[in-house]
């Protein structure tokens, strides 16, 4: 109730009607979870995961979900103004995000495991799960796009809720282990490297292509 009061107060604020905020939130609600998918994302979080206790997984979960707020907000605020002053290109961080997730794969392919310390797990939730699995350039970009084309109150809720949705989607996966047991959880985690694999040279080639032509 008190949100929806106070987005009607903003509303009347900048001047637009409640329906066109309304028709303008959904946009970009939409364009924001296609992009950052965590429905279809979901066997690759598994993959991730797989060597994880539920407790460690639901802290990894969380810190996923804070750190992708947090650079979706500073790339949507500060995003231009960051790769002009580093020289960068959205492109570049196609690229490095490639890199990693290549790395990762090929990790788990070969060993099985991710981090040799186990204490160390949470730090998963800010790479690769948040950037560049949730926060990719193209969730940057639309988050730029939203920010510019429907103003910052529709940009910002867009974030929230897109968020919240995938934060309850990754809060499931747990279930799904339960399901799945053991050893269907270390099949689904090879199996899932190679399209984590997949997904990393499409990064690389994509960014590469750009600069190429």
């Amino acid at each position: 109730m008190f949100l929806s009061k106070y987005v009607h107060y903003i509303v009347e604020k900048v001047g637009i009607s409640t329906v066109d905020f309304i028709a303008d939130l959904i946009r970009a609600i939409i364009a924001l979870f296609i992009i950052v998918d965590p429905l279809g994302n979901i066997p690759v979080f598994m993959g991730l995961t797989e060597k994880i206790n539920p407790t460690q997984r639901r802290k990894v979960y969380n810190i996923a979900i804070l750190v992708s707020f947090i650079l979706l907000l500073i790339f949507a605020f500060l995003g231009q103004e960051i790769l002009v002053l580093f020289g960068l290109s959205i492109y570049s961080f196609q690229v490095a995000g490639g890199i990693l997730l290549l790395i990762i794969a090929i990790r788990i392919l070969v060993s099985g495991n991710i981090h040799e310390n186990v204490e160390s797990t949470e730090s998963l939730g800010a790479v690769p799960i948040a950037m560049p699995l949730l926060v990719g350039p193209g969730a940057i970009t639309a988050t730029m796009f939203n920010l510019q084309t429907y103003g910052i109150v529709s940009a910002i809720l867009a974030v929230i809720i897109v968020l919240s949705i995938t934060w309850i989607i990754l809060r499931s996966i747990n279930i799904i282990y339960k399901i799945l047991g053991k050893t269907g959880a270390l099949v689904i985690a090879r199996v899932m490297a190679l399209l984590i694999a997949a997904i990393a040279i499409q990064y690389i080639l994509t960014g590469i292509n750009h600069f190429i032509t």
